[in-house]
């Protein structure tokens, strides 16, 4: 496992016109999926990627789907994008990266983080991301479109075509600026979701215990959108009974014991 930033990339390397220009036209598609089909178009055979899935990390919630591509087809990605989102997220590469960028205006640099499936101990995470998609490993392109915003762009391996070559990794590097820039865009587009109320008490929140954890995060965000225990557990991929768990963590960190008070931090807060 590793990972890098990509201040000046090579920009050597042939490009299909005709494949970026598919790449161009994707943007803002009616069909959510165009986009990262078009990723592993441009990308597939000669880098060895059978998928691509793009993620949305919004104010530190759980990541969101933004477009899938699977060279096989069908719903078995979003499937596959679903349970990672739900269960194994807080497991992942990026999300270590993610949660310990210090906050800065974002820019246009593109950070990379390859992960193998030999870098993952845990086994449920492995067999449902890696093992059974069939996939030796994952290159991601990491970039902040604003703050408090990331996406990646994962590039998935065929377990085929084995690990990555240094040549493959040096292609993808090439295209990632087109990439990145393109991805930016298609999430302005029609990526983004409009940032509600919940969403901004949670970010104060965030300012006001730094330590909370993700799972904490996911239940107050549920607590704030007024969802229930249940509703929340379903989201989570967890038990209703471990929601109260994560939700009484969070308010001992806070200070505080009740929802009531939870919602007067939130407004006291936006008042300073």
């Amino acid at each position: 496992m590793r990972s890098w930033r990509l201040d000046r990339p090579n920009l050597s390397g042939h490009l299909d016109l005709s494949r970026a220009t598919s790449l161009v036209s994707a943007i803002g598609s009616n069909d959510a999926n165009a986009f990262a089909a078009e990723v592993l178009k441009l990308l597939g055979d000669a880098a060895g990627i059978s998928q691509c899935t793009v993620f949305a990390y919004e104010f530190n919630n759980r990541p969101r789907t933004v477009s899938v591509a699977d060279h096989r087809g069908g719903r078995y990605l979003s499937n596959v994008a679903d349970t990672y989102a739900k269960t194994f997220y807080a497991l992942d590469g990026n999300q270590t990266i993610i949660s310990s960028a210090r906050p800065r205006k974002p820019d246009s640099a593109v950070l990379l983080h390859q992960q193998a499936i030999e870098d993952i101990s845990h086994e449920g995470y492995r067999a449902a991301c890696y093992h059974q998609p069939d996939v030796s490993g994952r290159l991601s392109l990491l970039l902040q479109p604003s703050q408090d915003i990331w996406l990646s762009v994962n590039l998935y391996r065929d377990r085929r075509r084995g690990h990555f070559h240094a040549n493959e990794i040096a292609l993808i590097e090439a295209f990632a600026p087109l990439i990145a820039q393109t991805a930016r865009h298609h999430y302005a587009l029609c990526g983004q979701i409009q940032t509600g109320i919940p969403q901004l008490m949670l970010a104060r929140i965030r300012g006001i215990c730094p330590d909370l954890s993700k799972r904490e995060l996911d239940v107050l965000c549920g607590v704030l959108e007024g969802r229930t225990a249940k509703d929340i557990g379903e989201l989570m991929g967890v038990k209703a009974s471990s929601v109260v768990t994560y939700q009484k963590r969070a308010f001992r960190r806070l200070g505080i014991s009740s929802q009531r008070q939870l919602f007067a931090l939130c407004l006291a807060t936006s008042r300073e």
